[in-house]
């Protein structure tokens, strides 16, 4: 049985309402959001982020340095945007925020910042000899396929604004 909280107004009547379950209950699990395209394109990015993470560690050069950087930041704020989504904070919060072109701005400076990181990356470890050239070389393919994954969600949220 529910418990109840009493109340009694200015008229002095006493009345009993349900309590709430929780004081979290406003959070809703949207998982219905990941299987559209942008909700793939978001986990295919988180994907390919935690490859290309895997791949460049350990920073052995400065090049990688600014690589990792950009993974790592990239990453985080994706994982951010997939819990927006995931518990519709979105809908919740009551702020004057203008999420499609917040998001359109975060992915696009993704983007761009992926694009340098990959090309820092091959010019860093291209013709290098040393141990760990292969997993570096390979982060740098898997940076080209997280660049193309941010470009295509830039893309789809681009569209999305201009229509909404």
């Amino acid at each position: 049985m529910p418990e109840t909280v009493v109340t009694v107004d200015s008229s002095q009547r006493t009345t009993a309402q349900p309590k709430p379950a929780s004081s979290l209950s406003w959070i809703q699990c949207n998982v219905s959001y990941f299987l559209t395209l942008p909700g793939l394109l978001k986990l295919i990015q988180l994907i390919f982020g935690v490859i290309c993470m895997a791949l460049a560690s350990p920073a052995l050069r400065s090049g990688t340095h600014f690589y990792l950087f950009v993974v790592v930041i990239t990453f985080i704020a994706t994982l951010l945007w997939c819990f927006i989504y995931l518990l519709g904070i979105r809908e919740v919060l009551n702020l004057p925020i203008n999420w499609p072109l917040t998001e359109l701005i975060n992915t696009g400076l993704a983007s761009v910042l992926y694009f340098l990181a990959f090309l820092v990356q091959f010019i860093t470890w291209g013709g290098s000899t040393i141990t760990g050239t292969g997993s570096n070389i390979a982060a740098g393919v898997f940076g080209i396929f997280n660049f193309l994954a941010y470009v295509a969600g830039t893309y789809f949220l681009y569209v999305d604004y201009r229509s909404g």
